[in-house]
Parts: C-alpha cells; structure tokens; sequence
C-alpha cells in the first residue's frame, strides 16, 4: 500500500518543480504541467515545447487539466486529515485508556476496560486496526460500486446532451430552411407579376399591330381596284405601316431578379437573426440552475437536477460560466439583471476552483460585482467595497482590456439618456492567463444583450 500510495504521489508531481501540480495545463502530447513551470521553461528555452517528449506546441495557451486538479486537491485534502488523524492520540472518555479495540455490534471503539463492561460483554469485538483495515476495505468497494454508476449516469446525459443537441441542430437549420423557402416563394412570385404584367403590356401592343395589319389590308385592296382603272387615281392611294419596335422596359429585368441575390436573401437573414455575444456553458452550470435551450439565460430553479459531476461543473456555490474566454485585446458586453435580488457578474479566470469553498476575490481569479438582499451592492475586491447606486440597474456593460490588465464594471442609467456610470474599475491585476466570458450566480440573468463592441474602457473607479 505504501507502495502504491508512492507511485500516485509521483503521478501527482509536476516533473519540472517536483511539487504536487498547481493550476496544471495539458499539452496535445498528453503529458501535464504546472502553469507558471511551464510558462518558465518556455521563457528559457525560447521555445514552446514540451519539458519531456520535446514536442513542439502550438501558439494557443494549453487548457487548464481540471480532472488532474480537482485529484490533486483531493488528494492533499485526504492527507491532511490522515495526519491530524495520526497526531491526535485517542483516548476512552470513560476510562482514559488508549482505543485498542472495537465493538462490531456498537460500532465504536473502545478500550480494554470497556471490553469487560457490561455494555460490551456478549459483543464482537476485534482490534481496532483490524476494524480500520476493514473499514478500508469496504470504503474502496464503495468506491467502486459508486463510480461506475456516476460514470453511466455521466454516459447518459452524455447521450441526452447529444440527443438534445442534435434536436436543437435540426430545429435551428429548419427555421433558416423555412426562412429561404419562404423568400424563394416571395422572389418567384414577383418575377411572376412581372412576367405577367409584360406579358399583358406585349399583348396590347401584338392587338395594335393586328389592327394596323387590317387597316393595311383594306389599303390594299383598294390599291388593286385602281390599279384595274385606265386613269391614274390608284397613285393617289397611299398606304404606310410603321416597323413594330419593343418598349423601353418590355424584357424581364434579369439583373433586378438575381443581380447579388444571395447577398441580399443574406442581407436580408441577418436582418431577423439575432446575435448574441455571450453564450452561457451549461456543462459548468449548479445542479439548481437552468439554462434556455438558446443558451442566452439562466435561471435558478430552486431544485438541484440530476447532473455529472464533471469537472467543469460548479457544485457547492450557484454559479456559471459563459462558454468561451479571452486572453489579449478589449471585449465588452452587457448582461440584463433586471429585478433580480442577488446577483454576481463580471469575469473569471479559467482556473478557478469549481468544487468546495470558492470566494469571489481577485486573489482567486474573480473579478464581479455583487447584488445581495435586493439593495446590496458591493464591488468583491479583496476586501469588499460598498457602493451606492441611486437606482437599480435593470443592465451591467462589463468592459475588459485584457492587455492592460482592467476590467470595469458598468451600471446602465435609468433616466436621462439611457448612458452607463462607472462604478467599479480593477486596474493591473489580469495576471491569469484566459479569462471566461462572463460569471453570473443565482437567479442573475434572464436575457444578454445582442451587443459586442469594442468600447473605449472607464478610467477610473
């Protein structure tokens, strides 16, 4: 045992410092590092590769390894207890004696002296390191009956995640299907007014020159009458029929009907498709919240739905995250709170922890603004400040600029002209290396805007 648990503390270590791993990535050759051990031995080799295999990585920063994160801190947490387990020596309350046995039929343990109690005489007793070996034994059994059933429940929302997002798929691509079929209809039927009303236009003109054939033939006749007289009247006859010529705009406009027709049917699309910057990531979404099918909202059900445990998922704090993030230039977007009571909203570095106590603070990678008890605002620096807002914002415009390190957090004024006040400005302590889209908690949003801009950013808090 001893052995193995010497085997998976070395798995555990970042082979460049030889300490457990702290905030690991994963390159594409699999092999795992910490952050700053890898982004130092980069800088000192002046090249992007890989501390053990020397395979070359690419120009993006390597994803934070959650799986390997969440172990380690598991891990170090089992060891603590096993240590305060070992410091503290325990003792019988009733005769301060050390606990050298166990009662199976109690299950406590007791000491020599309890073992000819009364309480315990008939019991099964046995030593108090068989019991623990024991107890070991079946914890590890209850591990392994427990994980394959977490990981077939996991399986399952996989195939319902896939069912449901293929169904989402579909439905998507019908309406825009509908959206053509329906403009196809539309310029079909225009061209066929227009065929028609050419149509009637060169059907007036064919009776005009009918009639003027007739009139010609009539001439004619009267001309071979003459023609059969000895004088010469038949030459004062006369007779004329113009060259029939088409009428400015008698041919079918083929530029008008197809000259850019697909620019304009998406011109035309883009007009009743809404964008939405800020899409929210149900897989690291509380068990309690819901996410809407378009993944633009968020609500708290009040209810924890039956979930995986993945390692994305925020499980104790009411959290989640949107689905992509930034590492350089200047983002702004703005989140619709309404009249929400509780609130958090602002940014948050990949790494955060997503399993047990989270605090939102900048030391851990937060960087929000919070709404408590309906009137409650505080900006959650290092230690909390209060701020004072005359109204209640029904919007929050976060501006980040990832490159100089600021992300200010902006009201939306609700008279006036509708502009935004600063309230709260986090200057040069973006350290992290990818920030997610947005954090929100609780009953937070119930829409995001369809805006993204580059703003300039508020100086100044």
């Amino acid at each position: 045992m001893a052995a193995a648990a010497s085997f998976l503390e070395e798995e555990l270590c970042c082979a460049v410092c030889s300490d457990f791993f702290k905030d690991p990535v994963v390159l594409k050759c699999s092999h795992s590092f910490c952050r700053v051990c890898l982004q130092k031995f980069w800088e000192q080799k002046s090249s992007r590769e890989c501390p053990l295999c020397r395979r070359k990585s690419s120009g993006e920063d390597p994803p934070l390894n959650l799986t390997l994160r969440n172990i380690v801190e598991s891990y170090l947490q089992q060891g603590r207890v096993r240590n305060v387990a070992e410091k503290s020596e325990s003792r019988c309350s009733l005769h301060g004696e050390k606990l050298l046995l166990y009662c199976k039929n109690d299950l406590e343990p007791i000491c020599l002296v309890c073992q000819t109690a009364r309480k315990h005489r008939d019991h099964r007793i046995c030593p108090l390191e068989e019991a623990i070996e024991d107890k070991k034994v079946f914890s590890f059994s209850s591990v392994l009956f427990i994980f394959p059933r977490g990981y077939l429940h996991g399986i399952s929302h996989f195939q319902s995640q896939s069912q449901h997002t293929e169904k989402r798929i579909k439905e998507e691509f019908e309406e825009l299907h509908q959206f053509l079929r329906e403009e196809e209809e539309a310029r079909l039927a225009i061209l066929k007014v227009d065929e028609m009303e050419k149509s009637e236009r060169m059907k007036e003109k064919i009776e005009n020159i009918s009639k003027q054939v007739s009139t010609l033939s009539e001439k004619i006749r009267d001309i071979e009458k003459a023609m059969g007289a000895e004088d010469v009247s038949f030459l004062k006859v006369g007779c004329s029929l113009q060259d029939p010529k088409l009428a400015l705009g008698a041919l079918i406009d083929v530029a008008k009907h197809l000259g850019s027709l697909k620019f304009r049917v998406w011109e035309k699309m883009l007009g009743t498709v809404q964008y939405t910057p800020v899409t929210l990531d149900p897989n690291t979404a509380h068990p309690w919240l819901s996410v809407s099918d378009d993944l633009t909202s968020v609500r708290d059900t009040g209810v924890k739905q039956q979930l995986p445990d993945n390692p994305e998922r925020f499980t104790k704090y009411v959290l989640l995250l949107g689905s992509e993030g930034f590492n350089s230039g200047k983002h702004s977007w703005e989140v619709e709170v309404g009249d929400k009571p509780k609130w958090d909203v602002g940014v948050a570095a990949e790494s955060v922890k997503r399993k047990g106590r989270i605090t939102s603070r900048p030391e851990d990678g937060f960087w929000v603004v919070r709404l408590t008890n309906g009137d409650v605002y505080t900006a959650r620096d290092s230690t909390p400040t209060p701020l004072r807002l005359k109204r209640k914002p029904q919007r929050i415009r976060v501006q980040l600029d990832y490159d100089r390190g600021e992300v200010a957090l902006i009201t939306q004024n609700l008279g006036g002209g509708g502009g935004f006040t600063p309230q709260y400005n986090v200057p040069g302590q973006l350290t992290i290396n990818s920030l997610e889209y947005c954090l929100v908690r609780t009953v937070c949003c119930q829409t995001m805007s369809s805006i993204l801009r580059e703003l300039p950013l508020v100086a100044g808090g």
